[in-house]
């Protein structure tokens, strides 16, 4: 039985994302762009008829990874024989963009190369967008999915992780009361929960 690591806090640790998997229904095009576009070495591939407890109407499949970088995999199935349902078609508009994949790379002439190699290779790709922390270039692979290249403009310092607790937790607060319509609401809740830190951070007065 493999150990898990703890943390520094004694805590069960996570050590990075294995892989990502999704399906897709367009093997050559998957494998000519992650293969051949994007350069990423195909490592494994698992072959399989029907398993779980869909085993008599789980379609044979090819289970498939590319190495992605820093010992992790971007992995795809293909079902083999299957129609696309409409349901797993990947829609247009920017709620799609949520579910994507984000690559690192470390300085600005990186992602420019990248962004460059891609457009040579017929590859629509956006300009450089930053927000934040970070500044990436988008684009999509035959199945439309959303991708991400991105390097960082600073490190995350503990500030970041105070601030987002204080985010989340007044959205938490938003969420539970039923009457969330805008972001002003969580600005002003936010607010409430910055000025109690800093009411705990008070040193008592002496009496």
């Amino acid at each position: 039985m493999t150990n898990l690591a703890p943390s520094l806090s004694g805590r069960l640790s996570l050590h990075g994302v294995d892989h990502t998997a999704r399906p897709t229904w367009k093997l050559r095009e998957t494998v000519e762009f992650y293969r051949d576009i994007l350069g990423l070495p195909l490592v494994h591939a698992i072959t399989a008829k029907g398993w779980g407890r869909e085993k008599e109407e789980h379609a044979d499949f090819i289970h498939f990874f590319f190495d992605s970088g820093n010992e992790s995999t971007i992995a795809f199935f293909y079902y083999i024989g299957t129609q696309q349902p409409p349901e797993l078609v990947v829609p247009r508009g920017y709620m799609a963009m949520a579910n994507h994949t984000a690559w690192r790379v470390e300085t600005e002439e990186q992602l420019l190369a990248w962004q460059k190699r891609l457009e040579n290779k017929g590859v629509r790709v956006s300009q450089f967008v930053k927000h934040e922390i970070l500044e990436s270039i988008y684009f999509r692979d035959p199945n439309f999915y959303p991708l991400e290249i991105t390097r960082s403009l600073r490190d995350m310092e503990e500030l970041d992780a105070v601030d987002a607790n204080m985010t989340i937790d007044a959205a938490l607060t938003l969420e539970d009361s039923g009457r969330w319509t805008s972001i002003e609401q969580l600005w002003r809740a936010k607010a409430d929960f910055v000025r109690k830190r800093q009411q705990e951070a008070e040193p008592v007065a002496a009496s």
